[in-house]
């Protein structure tokens, strides 16, 4: 069991990936950051997805930068931790995506 979440284009081709264990409280940060804690299903996600328009990413970008207090040019520094990566680079290729296409699907598994 675990917490497999996909970002997804409009094509349906993945796009952003994070991975995180069942007993990993990381998980709930990205939950609570995409502010879908109604998919998080304890050990796992609960198997369902939503849309997310730009704007929503970006406020998960911010919150993210509030909450650690870090910046792009500190991504590859060794002080930032595996999930906290994790879960930046998730953000980032949502992101992406949704600028490109207007909006970016989430699965949480």
């Amino acid at each position: 069991m675990g917490h497999d979440i996909y970002g997804i284009n409009k094509a349906g081709a993945e796009i952003a990936y994070a991975r995180f264990s069942m007993g990993n409280y990381n998980a709930t940060i990205l939950y609570r950051l995409l502010e879908a804690e109604m998919f998080y299903a304890g050990v796992s996600g609960s198997g369902g997805s939503t849309t997310f328009t730009v704007e929503q990413i970006e406020k998960a970008l911010r919150t993210y930068y509030t909450l650690y207090k870090k910046d792009v040019s500190q991504l590859n520094n060794d002080s930032i931790g595996w999930d906290q990566k994790q879960i930046l680079i998730f953000i980032k290729n949502c992101l992406a995506t949704a600028q490109k296409e207007g909006r970016v699907r989430v699965y949480f598994g």
